[in-house]
């Protein structure tokens, strides 16, 4: 089995507009499970949220103090990197702005960290400027962990990969510093409209 897919086929949907559609991708009704290892079960009174590197001082939430912070709903497309898009999902959660209200940093990028060593990077203006959350909800229900639960990043300008899921912090960096699928093949910076999927694209 090839340690990175390139291509997933799932049920497609034909009634929607190629204008929401970025090249090569193709619509699902379903949402598939994709992942580079066994999903984890995170025992709730662990689950801490940690920003951290370039910061005077580090951040921290536990799930009580997350949970009771500003949240917002998000409806939004996503596209997955194996060539599946899916419309309209909706979300819950809380926007990087509003967890880095009030920070100062040097920093230009973010290595998103993830429960089992998974980590990808980030520029910093990609995730704020309203363009990311940590998302705790799904279509309604807590997120279910093979989706990424109890917390994943959501990233929806980009491919799905880059939305870390079982995230638990972002550490601020001053380099870019590659993530487990950027050092194993896939493209540094993964737009979907550009089909930066895989080095060199």
């Amino acid at each position: 089995m090839a340690f990175i897919s390139r291509g997933f086929k799932g049920k497609r949907r034909t009634d929607v507009s190629s204008s929401r559609v970025p090249p090569g991708q193709h619509v699902v009704n379903d949402f598939p499970v994709l992942s580079a290892g066994p999903t984890p079960h995170i025992p709730m009174e662990r689950w801490l949220f940690t920003i951290d590197g370039e910061i005077d001082e580090p951040r921290n939430w536990t799930w009580d103090q997350f949970k009771a912070l500003p949240t917002e709903e998000i409806t939004v497309d996503i596209h997955c990197v194996t060539k599946w898009t899916k419309l309209d999902t909706k979300w819950k959660g809380v926007s990087i702005d509003t967890l880095m209200e009030g920070v100062e940093t040097a920093a230009e990028f973010v290595v998103a960290k993830s429960a089992g060593g998974y980590t990808t990077n980030l520029p910093l203006d990609e995730i704020t400027g309203h363009k990311a959350w940590v998302a705790y909800e799904y279509d309604g229900e807590p997120l279910h962990p093979e989706h990424g639960g109890p917390a994943r990043l959501l990233v929806p300008h980009l491919y799905l990969w880059k939305s870390a899921k079982w995230v638990w912090g972002l550490t601020l960096a001053k380099e870019d510093q590659p993530g487990f699928w950027e050092t194993n093949g896939y493209n540094n910076h993964g737009d979907p409209w550009r089909e930066e999927r895989y080095w060199g694209d």
